[in-house]
């Protein structure tokens, strides 16, 4: 009987760390998907403030790449034999990737941010796997076949992602609250959209706002499938981010030098601007990056896109008690998340049928296998 009992006590013992670490990553995944949205509610305040969001873009990816550059060679020390780094097709690559992953969607993105609100962007964002769908299908990479199951729940779940879109941009529908934070700002300043970081969009600019996110997601799309090769062709995947993160940082500020003619709008404030800017480089460089590669090692390559949706809830629920939110916002969005998770099945459904061994006419798309960590995100910080 005792020794039942001893046993029975070291078997419990044994099976606790286990749960404990089942629970662990999904807690730092929901805290990282509020702490993106918190971010970019705070960067929807600044840049509405007057700060430029081409000069917001250069300052954070400047110092997220003298972050993330040392720490890639301290994390891949170890590693020996790798492929050579300076060959013209690798800086091709990096030259593409931070053209689309960076300097054409983080643009956008903010730009897009400017005009619209948080819970837009994280609408747009979940668009990413319908136009890596669509773009696989023009690019050839994969082949038309209504008989595979995935390739159906692909197209259906590409078909409902557009719809929900569709809703976000044309469909606001009355308030779900209106907060008495928002009109507390509204009363202080008729004309300034913000205060207390609390963020408001002007109504006519709505729809700009979404087709900039809705491209800034195609352009993510594009640079998904540019990562693929590269990581390929050198798997010390955050090199490869670091390098294409200094490319991106020197492209972005060449176009800003262009688009921002006025001096004054490179000029830092010792305030709140210059913290935002610290926390989004150090969140959105390295501690994202690393987090969620330590997820996708320990859970799989499908465990942390999974958690992408839960921006919307974030999104609904600050923006609600900060400011308002209209229920044709969130019923799109919800809707744009039932076409992502149906996407992301028909994906998940593909890579069960390859790990089998059953023949698929579908290309394998193997960016959902490479934890290099931006596809997630279009989160824009």
């Amino acid at each position: 009987m005792t020794m039942q009992k001893r046993e029975a006590g070291q078997s419990g013992m044994g099976t606790s760390p286990g749960v404990v670490w089942e629970v662990v990553p999904f807690i730092v995944m929901v805290t990282m998907e509020g702490s993106t949205i918190a971010l970019t509610i705070w960067a929807k305040t600044i840049i509405t403030k007057g700060m430029s969001p081409f000069v917001f873009v250069v300052y954070t990816q400047a110092l997220s790449s003298i972050t993330l550059l040392p720490y890639s060679f301290i994390f891949h020390y170890p590693d020996r034999g790798q492929s050579n780094l300076f060959t013209l097709s690798f800086f091709l690559r990096l030259f593409f990737m931070g053209l689309t992953g960076i300097t054409i969607s983080q643009n956008l993105a903010f730009l897009g941010l400017s005009y619209s609100s948080p819970i837009v962007v994280c609408a747009m964002g979940l668009l990413i796997p319908a136009l890596s769908f669509l773009l696989s299908i023009v690019l050839r990479r994969i082949k038309i076949d209504w008989r595979s199951s995935s390739f159906r729940a692909k197209v259906s779940g590409t078909i409902v992602s557009f719809m929900g879109a569709t809703m976000v941009e044309l469909y606001k529908g009355p308030l779900i609250r209106k907060s008495k934070l928002s009109s507390f700002s509204s009363h202080l300043s008729q004309n300034r959209a913000i205060k207390f970081l609390i963020y408001s969009s002007l109504p006519e600019y709505w729809v700009l706002g979404g087709i900039l996110l809705a491209a800034s997601s195609l352009s993510v799309s594009v640079w998904n499938n540019i990562q693929v090769g590269t990581v390929k062709q050198y798997p010390q995947v955050m090199k490869v981010v670091s390098f294409y993160s200094l490319f991106g940082t020197i492209q972005s500020a060449i176009l800003c030098f262009f688009l921002e003619r006025n001096l004054d709008a490179w000029k830092l404030k010792l305030d709140t601007e210059l913290l935002l800017i610290v926390l989004t480089a150090a969140f959105g460089g390295l501690l994202r990056s690393r987090v969620h590669l330590w997820c996708m090692q320990m859970k799989g390559p499908f465990y942390v896109p999974t958690f992408k949706p839960f921006g919307i809830v974030f999104a609904t629920i600050f923006g609600v008690i900060l400011s308002a939110v209209h229920y044709g916002s969130v019923i799109g969005a919800i809707i744009l998340g039932m076409g992502y998770f149906t996407v992301m099945w028909g994906q998940l459904k593909e890579e069960e049928a390859s790990a089998h061994g059953v023949k698929s006419v579908e290309y394998s798309n193997s960016e959902e296998k490479v934890p290099l960590l931006q596809e997630d995100e279009n989160n824009i910080v």
